[in-house]
């Protein structure tokens, strides 16, 4: 299993390069505000296992009026970081790694600060 190279970004953390992605179209339940944002990571310079990682908030552009936030690099560098720890061989072969985030695992992602929300329907 791996991610579609078109609309996905790299990214190093500590040395390896990753390639992640923020999948483009919504799924029903993330549409209603059912289901978390969710972003894969791989390796990017080859084959290997892929890290699934679900953020406790909805996405942005759900159609209900759920709290929600973006995913920045920084976040996904973070996120990779945490993994690793966790035990994520990202050249290993087998099943994806999935990785799910509270809302302390975010703010320690984010130095310590709590995570920005935005309420979709409150924007201008």
């Amino acid at each position: 299993m791996s991610i579609p190279r078109k609309g996905s970004r790299l990214i190093t953390v500590d040395g390896g390069t990753y390639r992640w992605r923020v999948r483009r179209k919504l799924t029903y339940c993330q549409a209603n505000s059912w289901g978390p944002l969710t972003f894969a990571v791989e390796p990017a310079d080859g084959p290997g296992r892929v890290l699934l990682v679900s953020l406790p908030c909805s996405r942005p552009d759900a159609w209900l009026g759920e709290r929600a936030t973006t995913v920045r690099p920084a976040l996904v560098s973070a996120t990779i970081r945490r993994a690793l720890h966790c035990g994520w061989d990202p050249y290993q072969t087998g099943n994806a790694f999935t990785l799910r985030l509270t809302e302390d695992d975010l703010a320690a992602a984010m130095n310590g600060r709590p995570p920005s929300y935005v309420v979709p329907f409150m924007r201008r």
